[in-house]
Order: structure tokens, then C-alpha cells, then sequence
């Protein structure tokens, strides 16, 4: 088809012309298409005696042409620049719209700067839209591809406002794009089923496998479908020890439990007696041999005999954690099936020798438990309470404590058995599968271990006793250490994807985390259970450095942050007592002067005070408690102005005295 240029006088408005296809449709419009500063309406056909009706206001009314459903958004990088164009009749020209064309070349340079995806198997069809503007009749012809992943009002708007159709046919429009798009939509997946079937009726398609698969689609998506969830050992344990020790068999339950306490504790006895008479030894031979380095033997016999001494400890270490490993494993087969027996037993109620065994069993492991035990030394505790109430409109109460104690006298079981002591070991135990748990915050550094510092003593106490509901205290840590390490991989390529590396304020803690893959940073966490312990359940392990023993310490400390992050763990796991050490530290040095003493306290008072009004919108005001625990050398005169700092900080409430008239 041959093109000829067009008048000046109407090069305004117009941009180069190429031949199109099938568009707006005049019939029998051969005619010059008029051109001028107020767009392109179309000619006035023959018959008729008025124009076409327009849109009120300034829309006008615009023959368009045959348009990809892409092409405002993403035109090829050959017709960028391109304008739509337009047919009628055997003219053929192009309409450029300035400023929808400059959106259009915007949104195109944003697309393409995505990463490209792959695209699934697409079919194109014509939707064909005709409509009348007065006598003319108008065909409007979209190719959309199938499946439409636009949502139809989009590309209904889009239509609209890209070829300004009338605002008349705008609802027939949309109606008639809607049941195109569905029943196009529909015909496809008819073809495809159609398709299928008649793979599987050419045993194309394996009918056994397509059934499992069918068959497991909706085991795993349908609930009336899907197999019962069955309840593992762990939740059969927990119920039957929960109905257990709130039965008259708690007295028997923490006896026998206390009995095995103080097995593994003479067990530990006998390694810390022999460990030392080894050391004992080594160290005399080492003197020895001192004496005579130069004489008669070199610094090759010395290392040699230091490497005999370190392999000789060695192995005994080995055989003993072995040996308490095995015994601890027996301990908690035989305490968990003798549990599931009990229960089973006290079902029938004829069952003499069981209820026997109730009464005798006390009293026997009473009499072993006194002549064994051995009582600990206790220090003066010195203690304050108080209750406030926080919240501005519904106000919650909660219970503060402020202690002189060491943060792991909660933990400690005392091997003498009175009946203090049974009382704390027996809350403990009946708060165990409960929505009021107790848990501890330990600060640690950012190694994930327990060979040194509070953490190793912390695993000594663990280990005094046979957790029998949880696993042990190293099986935990190197559990976090496997979450720490596919936490760290998802978390560097996350930031490597971004580019976020390149930001100055992350580099020193990219390093960090490239350096050693298995270490947390410090305001971090990680928690471990315990059914083991005096007083608690859950201990928060938070990784603070030297930082915290600074005078600079701010409320956007990572070691502050990590005791908001702590208490929010609390509100949603059903932990209401907390135990929190108030000086951030666990023991007292020299630079921790009284003024710092103080700042420090005040800083973290004001602190938790904030977390914890944040605790109403989270767990919706639920009444707490919460220990402040201060190292024991630290003097009572700084203990007393800290707990007169206290009531300052918090709202306490005022005591009530009723007096009688008479």
C-alpha cells in the first residue's frame, strides 16, 4: 500500500505513518480526515444531517485504531517513540498524544529495568467492542492474550482512558470484556480437561498415579479429607504428668524425681573427686620435672609429659560424660514409662498395691534423700516488694520484686529436702504445661556454647538433674546453632540480593556476621527449656558485649532492645513471671561506681516501664510479675536507694488503713 505525505497544515499533531491492520472500521468513508488543534474527531458521514454526539464536558469522542493490550505500558524497543495510530477507510495515519505518550515511555523504562520472568504458554485473541456515535458505527479491536493476568476493571480503565471512548459506552463495555475474557477463559480450560482426558483414555497418562496424586491433593488441602492428627509421645506424656501432679501422686512424683537428683549429684561428686586427685597428681610430676629441666631432661620432656597430663584428663572427662549421659538417658526411660504406668494404674480404683505404693514410697526415699544430702550455704537475701498499676485508661496491675541474688539461685535444686524447698520444686512442676510460666534472662557472649563464664555454670546446674521432659542443655545448644547458621545463609543472601552491603551504617556488622557464620550479635537471643530447674522454665540467653559496662548506654542499646524483644516473647508465650538483671550485669567491678550504679538503674527502670505499658496491646493486659535481681556484693545502702528509686519511676499503689470508729 503506498503512503503520501501529508499537508503541512496537519502535521501538527500527527507522527510518521505505517501501514496497520484491522481498526476503527468507518464503511465507505474515502474522505480527508480533518485535522486541527482540538484533536482528531471523525468526518461527518454523508447521511447524516448533524455530528455525532459527544461527551459532556471535554471529552471527545475519537476513532482509535487496533492496539496491542500491552502496548501504552510496554512497547517493543522498536516502536518506542511510536505513537498508536489510526485507520479510515484507505487513509492511514498515526495520532500522537503527548502527554499520555510520555507516561507511556515512563512506565516503560521502569518495566524493563525488572528482572525478566519467565512467561507461561499464551494464546492471543481479537476482542472485538462495536458501538454507534449517532449514525456512525464504530468497532473498537483489542488482541488480549489468554490467561488474562490483568484485572478486568484495570484493563477496562485502561481502554477507557487510552483510545477516550464515550463515557456512554463505558458499563456496556466492561460488561461485554467481562463475559469475553470469562468465556474465552472458560473454552480454554474445557480443552485442556478435554485434553487430559483423553491422555489418560490413551494410557498416555499413568491412571494409578494420577489417582495418588489426586488422592493426596486433597488430603493435604481438604480437611474432610485429611488424616487425623495423631498425638505424638511428647503431648501423651505432657497430658498424663500434667493430670498426675495435680493429684494426690505430686508428693511421689517429686520424691522420686529428688532421688534421682541426688544420684546424678553423687555421680558428679565422684568426677569432680577424681578429676581433682588426677590434677593433684599431674601437678606434683609437673613440679618434677620442673626442677630437673636443664639437668637432665629438656623442654621436649616437659611438652611431652603436658601432652600426656591434657590426653590423661581428656579421656577421663570422656568416660565420665558418657557414663552421666547413660544415666541420665536410663533415668528417663524408666521415670517416663513408670509415669504412663502410674497413671494407667490409678484409672482402676481396686488397684490396692498401687495406692501401697503411694504411701510407702515417700517416706523411704525421704530417709535416703536426708542421709545423703548435703545442705548449701545461704547468704542474707535481701528483697523488696511492690504492686503497680500501668495504663492510661485500663489499668493493669503487676507485681515488681527487687532482690540481691544470684541469677542462678533460681535454678539451683537444694539437696536438702525440706519443705520449703518441696513447695518451690512443687509450683514449679504443676506450672509446667501452663499458661504462667517462669523464665530467666542470662547474658552471654555471642558463642553459642557453654564452656565458659555464666553459661558454663549455668550447664552444670542443667546437668545436676535428669530433664525428663525436654532434651538436655547441649542437645538445645547445638540445635540453635544449626537454626543460627540457616538464619545467618537466608540473611546474607538476602542482603547481597539487595545490595544493602554497600550501606556504610551495616559494613562493621556484614563483617561480623561473614567472619564467623555460628556467632549472634548482641542484643539477640536464643532460648532454652527446662523441667529441670528450681524455679523456671524458659531461660533467655542475650548476647551483650563490653558495651553495656560503659557509662554511655542509651535506651537504643542492642542489649535494651533485646529486653523489649524479650518481654514481647513473654506476653505471647504465656511467661508471667520474669527474672531480669537490673544492672545488666551478673557481677560487680570497680568502674561500677554508685553514680553509674544509679544512671544504670534508672535507665533500665524507665525502660521496662515503657515495655511494659507496650504489653497491654499485646497480650491485652495481663498482670505480671517482674524481678529486678542485683549482684550479691553489691553494699545494702546502694540496695536501699535503688529500691527508693523504684517508686519514683513506677506508679505504686497507695496502701489503704481502715481505723474503727470506736
Amino acid at each position: 500500500m503506498r503512503h503520501r505525505e501529508l499537508p503541512a497544515a496537519g502535521r501538527g499533531r500527527v507522527g510518521l505513518r505505517r501501514p496497520c491492520p484491522a481498526a476503527f472500521e468507518l464503511p465507505s468513508l474515502e474522505q480527508q480526515v480533518p485535522f486541527g488543534a482540538e484533536g482528531l474527531s471523525p468526518a461527518p458521514s454523508p447521511s447524516a444531517s448533524r455530528p455525532p454526539p459527544r461527551c459532556s464536558g471535554e471529552q471527545k469522542e475519537r476513532a482509535r485504531v487496533r492496539v496491542s493490550q500491552d502496548f501504552p505500558l510496554n512497547p517493543t524497543p522498536g516502536e518506542a517513540g511510536t505513537p498508536p495510530h489510526i485507520c479510515i477507510g484507505c487513509l492511514q495515519m498515526f495520532v500522537f498524544e503527548t502527554d499520555l505518550f510520555r507516561l507511556c515511555l515512563t512506565r516503560n523504562k521502569l518495566k524493563r529495568m525488572k528482572p525478566n520472568k519467565g512467561k507461561a504458554l499464551t494464546r492471543e485473541r481479537d476482542y472485538v467492542y462495536k458501538f454507534s456515535a449517532g449514525n456512525e458505527n464504530m468497532v473498537l479491536t483489542v488482541p488480549l492474550k489468554f490467561p488474562v493476568q490483568e484485572n478486568i476493571s484495570h484493563l477496562h480503565g485502561r481502554l477507557m482512558v487510552l483510545h477516550n471512548l464515550p463515557c456512554f459506552v463505558e458499563n456496556d463495555l466492561k460488561q461485554s470484556l467481562s463475559k469475553f475474557v470469562e468465556e474465552e477463559t472458560i473454552k480454554d480450560y474445557d480443552r485442556e480437561a478435554e485434553v487430559a482426558l483423553e491422555a489418560v483414555k490413551s494410557g498416555k497418562v499413568d491412571i494409578n498415579q494420577l489417582a495418588d496424586t489426586w488422592a493426596k491433593a486433597y488430603k493435604e488441602t481438604t480437611l474432610e479429607h485429611a488424616k487425623p492428627e495423631e498425638t505424638s509421645w511428647d503431648e501423651d506424656f505432657a497430658d498424663v504428668y500434667h493430670d498426675l501432679i495435680h493429684s494426690p501422686a505430686s508428693e511421689m512424683l517429686l520424691n522420686l524425681e529428688h532421688n534421682y537428683f541426688v544420684s546424678i549429684s553423687e555421680l558428679i561428686s565422684e568426677r569432680d573427686v577424681e578429676l581433682k586427685k588426677l590434677r593433684e597428681r599431674q601437678g606434683a610430676e609437673m613440679d618434677k620435672v620442673m626442677q630437673e629441666l636443664g639437668k637432665s631432661l629438656t623442654d621436649q620432656d616437659v611438652n611431652s609429659l603436658a601432652a600426656q597430663h591434657f590426653e590423661s584428663q581428656q579421656d577421663l572427662e570422656n568416660k565420665w560424660t558418657n557414663e552421666l549421659k547413660q544415666t541420665t538417658a536410663i533415668q528417663k526411660q524408666e521415670y517416663q514409662e513408670w509415669v504412663i504406668k502410674l497413671h494407667q494404674d490409678l484409672k482402676n480404683p481396686n488397684n490396692s498395691s498401687v495406692s501401697d505404693e503411694i504411701k510407702v514410697q515417700p517416706s523411704q526415699l525421704r530417709e535416703s534423700v536426708e542421709g545423703n544430702g548435703r545442705i548449701y550455704e545461704e547468704q542474707r537475701l535481701l528483697e523488696e516488694s511492690f504492686t503497680i498499676h500501668l495504663g492510661a485508661q485500663l489499668k493493669t496491675m503487676h507485681n515488681l520484686r527487687l532482690l540481691r541474688a544470684d541469677m542462678l539461685d533460681f535454678c539451683k535444686h537444694k539437696r536438702n529436702h525440706r519443705s520449703g524447698v518441696k513447695l518451690h520444686r512443687l509450683q514449679t512442676a504443676m506450672s509446667l504445661y501452663s499458661t504462667s510460666l517462669c523464665g530467666l534472662v542470662l547474658l552471654v557472649d555471642n558463642r553459642i556454647s557453654s564452656y565458659s563464664g555464666i553459661k558454663r555454670d549455668f550447664a552444670t546446674v542443667c546437668q545436676e538433674c535428669t530433664d525428663f521432659h525436654f532434651p538436655g542443655i547441649q542437645e538445645q545448644l547445638e540445635i540453635v546453632q544449626k537454626v543460627v547458621l540457616k538464619a545467618r545463609a537466608q540473611r546474607s543472601s538476602k542482603t547481597k540480593r539487595h545490595h544493602e552491603n554497600k550501606i556504610n551504617g551495616n559494613e562493621d556488622k556484614l563483617k561480623n556476621i561473614e567472619r564467623n557464620q555460628s556467632n549472634i550479635l548482641p542484643g539477640e537471643f536464643y532460648i532454652t527449656r527446662h523441667s529441670n530447674l528450681s524455679e523456671i522454665h524458659v531461660a533467655f540467653h542475650l548476647c551483650v558485649d563490653d558495651n553495656v559496662r560503659s557509662v554511655n548506654v542509651t535506651a537504643r542499646d542492642p542489649a535494651i532492645m533485646g529486653l523489649r524483644n524479650i518481654l514481647k516473647v513473654c506476653c505471647t508465650h504465656d511467661i508471667t513471671t520474669i527474672s531480669i538483671p537490673l544492672l545488666l550485669v551478673h557481677e560487680m567491678s570497680e568502674e561500677m561506681t554508685i553514680p553509674w550504679c544509679l544512671k544504670r538503674a534508672e535507665l533500665v527502670f524507665k525502660c521496662v516501664k515503657g515495655f511494659m505499658m507496650e504489653m497491654a496491646s499485646w497480650d491485652g493486659g495481663i498482670s505480671r510479675t517482674v524481678q529486678f535481681l542485683v549482684p550479691q556484693t553489691i553494699s545494702e545502702e546502694m540496695f536501699y536507694q535503688l529500691s527508693n528509686m523504684l517508686p519514683q519511676i513506677f506508679r505504686v499503689s497507695s496502701t489503704l488503713t481502715l481505723t474503727s470508729k470506736h
